[in-house]
């Protein structure tokens, strides 16, 4: 693949604000110097993910992640490095070179399954409107909707017919295999394409930039599957996207209301409640609970009280816990959704119901009654068992100290028995933790580095390699003059000599991280902003880079494998050195 030009990337470096960027996902915060966020690859309660705009990259001390712009969007919407540059270069107005084709196949795909779906979206739209068949209309006018919410979610109608999409998205230049690949089509055992949504109306599914990425299609006949869905694509996976999210991200409250359908979503957002949100077609997933984790505070979610909806609600304030959000519960009397609460009751009724929507811990205190026999000792016994183990998890003893009395009347038992309980169980627990972080820290120790497997193998080497690396990132100025001093040949780990003679290729006027990820895996990338990251507060100089050329070259004549070498002890080395006159 040939390289974009230098100048290309540094304009586009230059006009990309990285903190805007990350705000797209994550909610971003300045603390002193830096910005730092909840990091969007890992659940986390506490922001551990640093961006740094001087030489726009980013961090997560948590779980490793880092890299430049170019190297964020191809983690977060896993694109390949053209594909990120030109979503980046779109995004900030500049004309991509010329590449080579092939290379930019990918790419190619992608865009065109963008336009794809965007005049499928406006094909059903369309036919809603003005076709024949006026089914679709009627189901949104029983339904209650306004034509400005019809028009604002870009709601349509698929014709009960199985080429007419195809047939219109031919004339518009689009080849079969780009409509299957977009999953607008599907291929018969035959060979032939045909529509996959038929005789449905139809939800567009949106992401946070405002591209249409995916359908859900709900049959009106009464037959089977009620819903039908976009299976995923190379611009959707169903577990990463939420249903009017585009909506709900942009909304005045930092509450979200978690719902199980799309005609929910859409009753509420028409009532006001712009901060709705819904999953597609499956339960909620880590990766969307992480999602919201980004924008909202706190989630009420509007599940069905049925067994299926209750099993939902357990498994989304897990979710949500990981990730530390609260979660409050809404219970409705007198409808089976919120779709129906707001047209019996109206918005005003609705507001109270969420501003008054119980307490998740409260919701699963009483799913521990389920199954027991309260009038057995056994019964209370078991009910207190789940109890405690339940109270353990909070952090707050005057939460516990509530929460306990709660308990006390259900199982009879006096409070503070129970609070000896559960303080013990915490114990128990947090002992237990810290054996399983121990033992994932020695897990760690020996386990094998994919970025760098030879760094086990020669430890001592690889700590000198980073600070040298680390040395050049600091001061890309000093880069011809350590060159000089130190050829690549000298690095021992193949990633660090990869890296440095990368690092000694660039001119030191004009580097920037950016200049590195074209030659690097997205792994790659966060690792090299790793090396600058934690050794941002290591005092290194001129001579510190001599020392450790010095054990370099050592190396080489005699090359010792296997030994342990802690940070400090590397740094105690090179000092040793210095006083002793080597």
């Amino acid at each position: 693949m040939a390289r974009l030009p230098e100048e290309f990337i540094l304009r586009l470096r230059e006009q990309t604000d990285i903190v805007e960027l990350f705000r797209t996902y994550a909610d971003v915060k300045k603390r002193g110097r830096t910005y730092v966020c909840c990091c969007p690859f890992h659940s986390e309660k506490t922001p551990s993910c640093h961006i740094w705009t001087d030489d726009p990259h980013f961090y997560c001390f948590g779980c490793g992640a880092g890299g430049d712009v170019i190297t964020f969007v191809r983690k977060m919407d896993n694109l390949s490095y053209i594909e990120a540059v030109r979503y980046l270069a779109e995004r900030c107005g500049l004309e991509m070179p010329r590449q080579d084709p092939e290379a930019e196949r990918g790419a190619y795909l992608r865009r065109r399954c963008y336009e794809i779906n965007r005049e499928t979206a406006r094909f059903y739209y369309s036919y809603l409107l003005k076709g024949p068949d006026q089914r679709g209309l009627r189901y949104f006018s029983e339904r209650r909707l306004k034509p400005a919410t019809v028009q604002k979610y870009g709601l349509g109608y698929a014709p009960d017919d199985w080429n007419q999409l195809r047939d219109h998205l031919r004339r518009l230049g689009y080849h079969d295999e780009e409509m299957v690949t977009a999953g607008v089509c599907r291929k018969s055992d035959k060979g032939s394409i045909y529509d996959y949504f038929r005789g449905r109306v139809i939800f567009p599914i949106i992401d946070q930039k405002g591209a249409v990425i995916a359908f859900g299609g709900r049959v009106l006949d009464g037959g089977e599957p009620k819903y039908l869905n976009t299976n995923d694509t190379p611009v959707y996976s169903k577990r990463k996207n939420l249903f009017s999210l585009n909506f709900a991200k942009n909304a005045s409250s930092n509450t979200f209301i978690l719902c199980e359908g799309y005609m929910d979503v859409i009753a509420m957002n028409q009532a006001g409640f712009e901060n709705a949100v819904a999953t597609l077609g499956t339960a909620i997933t880590p990766e969307q609970a992480r999602l919201i984790s980004n924008y909202a505070r706190d989630v009420v979610l509007a599940y069905d009280s049925d067994g299926a909806g209750q099993k939902a609600t357990q498994r989304a304030i897990n979710y949500f816990g990981e990730v530390g959000i609260p979660t409050r519960i809404l219970r409705m009397e007198g409808a089976k959704d919120p779709d129906e609460f707001i047209k019996k009751f109206g918005p005003d009724r609705f507001r109270m119901l969420i501003d008054n929507a119980g307490d998740a811990l409260v919701f699963r205190l009483d799913k521990c009654k389920d199954g027991l026999d309260l009038d057995t000792e056994a019964g209370r016994t078991e009910l207190l068992r789940r109890s405690v183990r339940i109270l353990a998890e909070l952090q707050n003893p005057l939460e516990q100290e509530v929460y306990a009395g709660r308990v006390a009347e259900a199982t009879g038992v006096q409070k503070d028995t129970i609070l000896i309980q559960v303080r013990g169980f915490a114990k128990r627990r947090q002992e237990f933790a810290n054996q399983a972080e121990f033992r994932e820290i020695e897990a760690k120790a020996v386990r094998r580095d994919a970025v760098n497997p030879e760094a086990q193998q020669h430890p001592r080497e690889s700590r000198a390699e980073e600070r040298i690396i680390a040395y050049l990132l600091r001061f890309p100025s000093e880069i011809e003059q350590v060159r000089e001093a130190i050829p690549p040949e000298l690095f021992v780990t193949e990633f660090h000599r990869r890296v440095y003679a990368a690092i000694c290729q660039a001119d030191w006027q004009e580097f920037s991280l950016s200049l590195l990820a074209d030659q690097f895996s997205v792994d790659e990338m966060s690792r090299i902003t790793g090396i600058s990251a934690q050794n941002a507060e290591v005092s290194l100089s001129r001579d510190d880079i001599q020392e450790f050329a010095v054990l370099l070259r050592k190396a080489q004549d005699s090359p010792v494998t296997g030994s342990e070498l802690t940070d400090d002890d590397l740094l105690r080395a090179v000092q040793n050195r210095k006083h002793n006159g080597q």
